[in-house]
């Protein structure tokens, strides 16, 4: 055993060495971060070198749909690769063919045109340019508390924080307030109230920047960066309804919520609207090969019938990515994981988490749809400061990092942003695995509330 362990350590500080030397890591300080060391994954969890396993309540970064390895996909992988591994774009392929039909089957309405890109911000970017084309109109729409991506015109949509180092003003974007009825920024008294300023607000905006310059409105169809953000019943058909008045096309950002996360094949179901273009990514192939892609309107697709689209990616609709694809559509329809995650979320999550709520003080709203969660955390629940200043950092973010330190230490491993902690585990999550969470969940809640004022 013990020569056993010595080789896990061994093993364990060399993998962290190298990544010490070099790997340059997103968001981050370089120096001031020590990022865990990660030997296997299986299902819900995940595992170090010293033996320690996680139950991943955060779906690697709210990806992992069917959970880590699932055998048919990964041997779909396999049996590609073995195949044929990698073709140009150009061509016509059997399994890319399929992945797209796969997509648009589920898509809404009648977007039934694929263009596949590598993740969710090259979709988010390709849906945007091909709006600006399709109109003619140069500025862009979305929401301030959004995230839609890292890449130059997917940064200046994003409305959170992580804006603020990437920011150039030159994106022809125009930012908005959407409805947040707990936060609200209309001083609404409930739902239907926020619903309907935040609308006003929509439009008087639209009609002082001039609708005939604006392009699209991209809105995350449930909100992912602020944390499980469900918009009131009306807003989206609202929304819908306010581009067909100015001739705007509506993107939904269906990148996190896309494939079953919400309990259904993608969160616009549940309003029965309609978008011009949607993006999706992550869970459509549960994010074992990086995949993404825009699904485009009749409308849309027309305007390039005879029309070159100016745009392209030397891996668009990758092979071993469409393979993966297809095999997780397939799985989550043979297995039911989409049903399972309306179940869960209606029979567990919810339920669970607002019993949480009931006994921890610092938790001031809990939120989401199907595997798709958030514990909004307040220093006051009667004033709803939150437990930590937007955008904190260092000393001020103190309260969520001793937070966070409780759940990982407890085998949880959480997803944690501002003064939230977003509870989004695998789509076919088990009922056993649910009830640990929450019970890890029920321990780290009292290092929170210990931080209240």
């Amino acid at each position: 055993m013990n020569a056993e362990a010595d080789a896990l350590s061994a093993a364990r500080d060399a993998v962290k060495d190298a990544d010490r030397k070099h790997v340059f890591h997103s968001w981050s300080a370089q120096e001031l971060i020590d990022p865990l060391a990660v030997a296997g994954a299986e299902g819900s969890y995940f595992w170090d070198y010293d033996g320690n396993r996680y139950l991943d309540f955060s779906s690697a970064l709210v990806y992992t749909n069917i959970g880590y390895q699932h055998p048919k996909v990964t041997a779909a992988i396999q049996e590609q690769a073995a195949r044929l591994c990698t073709v140009a774009p150009g061509f016509a392929v059997d399994v890319r063919s399929e992945a797209a039909r796969l997509i648009a089957e589920r898509t809404p309405g009648e977007l039934d045109r694929i263009f596949f890109t590598n993740g969710g911000a090259e979709a988010v970017e390709n849906a945007v340019r091909m709006a600006r084309l399709h109109t003619g109109r140069p500025k862009v729409m979305s929401a301030y508390r959004s995230y839609h991506g890292a890449t130059s015109t997917a940064i200046n949509l994003t409305g959170d924080a992580r804006r603020f180092g990437n920011d150039t003003a030159t994106a022809g974007v125009v930012h908005f307030w959407g409805p947040f009825a707990y936060r609200s920024p209309f001083y609404a008294a409930d739902e239907a109230e926020e619903c309907e300023r935040a609308l006003r607000h929509l439009e008087d905006t639209i009609v002082f920047e001039g609708p005939q310059s604006i392009a699209a409105i991209v809105l995350e169809t449930v909100g992912g960066a602020p944390g499980a953000l469900v918009h009131p019943d009306g807003y989206l058909a609202g929304v819908r309804a306010l581009c067909d008045r100015y001739g705007i096309l509506l993107v939904l950002d269906e990148v996190m919520v896309g494939f079953g996360r919400t309990g259904t094949w993608f969160a616009a179901d549940h309003w029965g609207v309609v978008p011009d273009l949607l993006c999706f990514a992550k869970g459509v192939n549960s994010g074992y090969v990086p995949l993404g892609g825009v699904a485009l309107s009749p409308a849309v697709a027309a305007t390039f019938a005879t029309r070159p689209y100016p745009g392209g990616l030397t891996y668009s609709g990758h092979v071993l990515a469409c393979a993966a694809a297809v095999a997780t559509i397939n799985v989550m329809a043979e297995e039911g994981i989409v049903e399972q995650s309306a179940r869960t979320g209606a029979e567990l999550l919810g339920p669970g988490l607002r019993a949480l709520a009931e006994r921890h003080p610092s938790v001031g709203e809990v939120r989401g749809l199907g595997t798709f969660w958030a514990l909004e955390l307040v220093r006051d629940r009667a004033t709803r400061e939150p437990l930590v200043p937007y955008n904190a950092a260092g000393a001020d973010n103190a309260p969520m990092a001793a937070f966070g330190a409780a759940c990982k230490k407890g085998g949880l491993w959480p997803l944690i942003a501002g003064n939230r902690i977003h509870v989004a585990p695998a789509c076919n999550i088990s009922a056993e695995d649910v009830a640990k969470g929450l019970e890890i969940l029920d321990e780290a809640l009292s290092v929170a509330d210990a931080h209240m004022a």
